[in-house]
């Protein structure tokens, strides 16, 4: 079963049934499992936009969800995608260029396009990767 990635919190502020949640960065991150796909784990705050699953107000402390599925979908488009992509194109390109600068900055340049056209579906994205809240 799917086990949900979960953080203490403290809510911010409440729009729209939507939770601003300041994440309470806690010594366990050293011990999840999880750390090395989590960027929590890396930053001494961390705000996140939660779907409520119910009333809440500032201040309130929250635990936010999001399933380990989604973790590593986000690790996959983020990290390991591009990576595989930068890979493909420079060992293609040494077949027919010979210079590596010239093929590095190709390479390079296929990167910046490849975040630039996952920038374009941020919003449906956003959808798909939500947090859900709870209180505690």
């Amino acid at each position: 079963m799917d086990e949900p990635i979960r953080h203490e919190g403290i809510v911010l502020a409440v729009n729209d049934g939507k939770a601003l949640v300041e994440i309470i960065q806690t010594s366990a991150c050293s011990a999840c499992k999880a750390r090395s796909m989590c960027m929590s784990a890396e930053s001494q705050e961390k705000r996140i936009d939660a779907l409520m699953m119910e009333p809440m107000k500032p201040g309130d402390r929250v635990e936010v969800m999001v399933a380990e599925k989604l973790a590593w979908k986000a690790v996959l488009l983020a990290y390991i995608l591009p990576f595989v992509v930068m890979i493909a194109i420079v060992g293609l390109l040494e077949i027919w260029i010979h210079n590596e600068a010239v093929v590095g900055t190709i390479a390079l340049c296929a990167i910046a396009l490849y975040y630039i056209t996952l920038s374009f579906f941020r919003g449906r994205k956003k959808k798909e990767f939500s947090f859900t809240a709870r209180k505690i």
